[in-house]
């Protein structure tokens, strides 16, 4: 089925042709005929398959229709996004396809500053692409006007409908018009999130293309079962490797991901990081140079897991492995997206096995074990770059009168009388000052501490 057959907007259509789009993929075919004709909708389909132009693409049609009229004042699409990364991916795309549509597009999202943000929503901006925590920072202090809202898409849904998003959802949920025509795409909803759908959708039709939750079948999956302490040493190892041109790896904290990129970093790759402690500016900053070739590796926890979408992203690292199986499945789908191939590399310790047990059973079948060629198994793990120890400094003696040390584990008596105090050597009084008796009556004074 080609794009015209759609009902998509003839200036959309110029659009898309000259982005280099020639036919639409499958979740595009099979969501955005019902999402025109104005049903509620669950769309679910590998990622790197197009979920984002399904429902821009007929979002900007009905937006076209509305300003054709002269009837689209104030804001009348909010799209939520978990990530900053894929809030602006998000808006990329919709720069893209609506460049010839006389229609306002902003974003809302911490880390930058507000005042753009709430001018976008005092303004009546007619499409909203925000993360929830912002967003709902400016909703209590009355900055947004949704009265006019008639569309609301909530992508990755399975994120945002998890019990650390949903409160905040809900509550945003709460404050938009009944009337509205409601989206929500994912790669992964499991039966228990699509239960929830029903608080914020009418009767919606289900989209899903392929089997639920299952990994695209261009990126080849790789296991390596190896010490924690030998990791730094493989992934170096790998990265010998020439054909590993472009590599994501995934790590679990945000401190480790500073770790990996500095080891990396000393051994001569280039390398970014990417996670919640970077500046915005630092964030897009790692992007753009990944994107670029300016850096070879980047280092990234899973707010790099979905939104990113970057094109010859050779490889994805599983450094630490997920703790919760649809976070393996949106982490490899950054490789092997529309229809490339791609390999996905995973790092599994003996403590993780648990959790490779509950992904196997996840997807549906087991992952391939693998031995690194030429990779020694039984040396001794060299410290990491924060981990070598510092040049000793040498001794100075102590300046000034010097306290007398007391080793006795018995209290000591007070300077002065009063209350005794423990030994410098017990633990629990080390630290506490000596009583000091205060002045009493009705007008005493307390020095400050």
């Amino acid at each position: 089925m080609p794009f015209q057959a759609l009902g998509l907007d003839p200036k959309i259509l110029q659009a898309v042709k000259e982005a280099g789009y020639t036919e639409p993929t499958p979740i595009q075919s099979a969501a955005i005929p019902p999402i025109i004709a104005g049903h509620d909708l669950i769309g679910i389909a590998q990622t790197g398959t197009g979920k984002t132009a399904a429902f821009t693409l007929p979002m900007l049609t009905k937006l076209s229709a509305m300003l054709g009229h002269g009837g689209a004042r104030g804001t009348r699409a909010l799209v939520i996004a978990p990530t900053r990364e894929l809030v602006l991916q998000i808006e990329e795309n919709v720069k893209i396809y609506g460049k010839y549509l006389p229609f306002r597009v902003a974003t809302i999202f911490g880390g930058v500053g507000e005042n753009p943000q709430i001018n976008a929503l005092r303004a009546g901006t007619h499409l909203i692409i925000a993360c929830p925590g912002r967003l709902m920072d400016l909703m209590n202090r009355r900055y947004a006007d949704f009265s006019q809202l008639q569309y609301l898409v909530l992508d990755e849904a399975d994120r945002m409908l998890d019990m650390g998003f949903l409160p905040s959802i809900r509550q945003i949920v709460r404050s938009l018009p009944k009337q509205r025509q409601t989206l929500m795409f994912s790669a992964t909803l499991s039966k228990e999130i699509e239960s929830l759908t029903h608080e914020f959708q009418r009767a919606p039709k289900i989209v899903q293309i392929g089997r639920r939750a299952n990994p695209a079948e261009t990126v080849t999956q790789i296991v390596y079962e190896i010490p924690k302490s030998l990791k730094p040493s493989l992934l170096l190892h790998l990265l010998k490797d020439p054909a590993m041109n472009m590599v994501l790896v995934f790590s679990r904290m945000k401190h480790a991901a500073d770790r990996i990129a500095r080891n990396l970093e000393s051994a001569g790759i280039r390398t970014a990081t990417l996670h919640s402690n970077r500046s915005q500016s630092q964030r897009l900053r790692a992007l753009k140079d990944f994107k670029d070739g300016v850096v070879r590796v980047l280092v990234a926890t899973d707010i790099a897991a979905r939104g990113i979408d970057v094109d010859g992203i050779s490889h994805v690292v599983n450094y630490d492995f997920p703790m919760h199986a649809e976070d393996y499945v949106h982490r490899i789908g950054r490789t092997g997206r529309a229809h490339a191939v791609g390999d996905a590399i995973s790092f599994v310790t003996h403590e993780d096995q648990g959790e490779l047990r509950a992904l196997e059973r996840f997807i549906g079948r087991g992952l391939v074990r693998k031995r690194a060629e030429g990779f020694d198994y039984s040396q001794v793990a060299p410290p990491m770059i924060e981990d070598r120890p510092r040049h000793p400094q040498p001794h100075r003696p102590p300046r000034g009168p010097q306290r007398p040390q007391h080793f006795s584990s018995r209290p000591q008596p007070a300077p002065g009388g009063g209350r005794p105090q423990p030994a410098s050597g017990n633990r629990e009084g080390g630290n506490e000052r000596p009583f000091v008796a205060r002045p009493q009556g009705r007008f005493r004074r307390f020095s400050p501490r």
